[in-house]
């Protein structure tokens, strides 16, 4: 058995909501000589450039997660042009969403319906669309912006799992992005519809968003919130963060030109991704004639 697969074997029985808590408590410990022992460790560990940080000075953070969701330099991160990328990380995958399916790992597939807390009519949406996954990198910025300028229409909060979301996890654990708990954030956009999905993964103590403020944890059931007051956020804006990184998946309705995109290449926050394709007259929203596209099985 590889390495990978008993890694990824391991996280079935762990409690992994309580282990994600406990880090939480400690990332959030205000006693100066733990959390600079912390943020000392971390940065020698993972070669953090705080040279790029608004704040350099490791030892001015009050706890370790206000160091690790660290504010960058005004000039850090230009834009790019195109549909941006919204963190710092590894671009793990990304292409067509073929029959409402994405692509996780080789000989893994999910259903967008799933990833989206089974909303099926949401789903359509994206049918021949394209969609991009984004690992975001410990080492680097873990605040997340947008690819395009949207209009936020609609908050779900999915409860699930937290397994770890690294490539030895995706590789072995069927479903893991639908499986996890995480926060699907709809926009509208110039270019039609766009969904923001925020993953949460093992030891990711909250997913916080900037209209919203802190969302998880929470527990129970999917819960809805809808945006009757228009909330906008330019291209390249912040919309959220990790305290304790994950991964996000993008998801847009039109097809998206990655031509030049390295497939599990580094990436930063505001480099381009691709570029949408012409609009198709009438496709969007539209669901084929006498089904929703999405296989069935797939659903929850």
């Amino acid at each position: 058995m590889s390495p990978s697969r008993l890694f990824s074997l391991i996280q079935y029985p762990l409690p992994h909501h309580l282990l994600s808590r406990l880090v939480g408590r400690l990332a959030e410990c205000r006693l100066p000589w733990l959390k600079n022992a912390l943020i000392h460790a971390f940065i020698k560990r993972f070669e953090v450039d705080m040279s790029q940080a608004q704040e350099p000075d490791p030892s001015a953070y009050p706890t370790f997660n206000a160091f690790f969701t660290r504010a960058l330099k005004a000039d850090a991160r230009p834009l790019g042009d195109g549909v941006l990328c919204p963190a710092d990380g590894t671009l793990s995958q990304f292409g067509a969403i073929e029959a409402g399916l994405l692509l996780q790992a080789k000989g893994h597939r999910y259903a967008m319906a799933d990833l989206l807390g089974g909303d099926t009519v949401a789903a359509r949406r994206y049918l021949g669309g394209s969609f991009a996954t984004v690992y975001l990198s410990p080492r680097d910025y873990h605040r997340v912006h947008m690819p395009l300028a949207g209009t936020l229409t609609e908050m779900v909060y999915v409860p699930g799992r937290l397994f770890s979301v690294n490539a030895a996890t995706t590789a072995h654990v069927p479903n893991l992005f639908a499986r996890n708990e995480r926060l699907v954030c709809h926009f509208d956009t110039e270019q039609g519809p766009m969904v923001m999905v925020l993953v949460g993964a093992m030891i990711v103590a909250a997913i916080e968003t900037v209209w919203a403020g802190q969302v998880t944890p929470l527990s129970g059931q999917v819960q809805r919130t809808r945006f009757d007051r228009p909330i906008h956020l330019e291209r390249g804006a912040e919309m959220g963060r990790f305290k304790l990184g994950s991964t996000v998946v993008m998801g847009f309705a039109e097809p998206v030109d990655f031509a030049d995109m390295p497939l599990g290449g580094m990436v930063s926050m505001g480099q381009t991704l691709g570029h949408l394709a012409t609009l198709r007259q009438g496709r969007r929203g539209q669901a084929p004639s006498g089904e929703d596209g999405i296989p069935l099985g797939m659903h929850r």
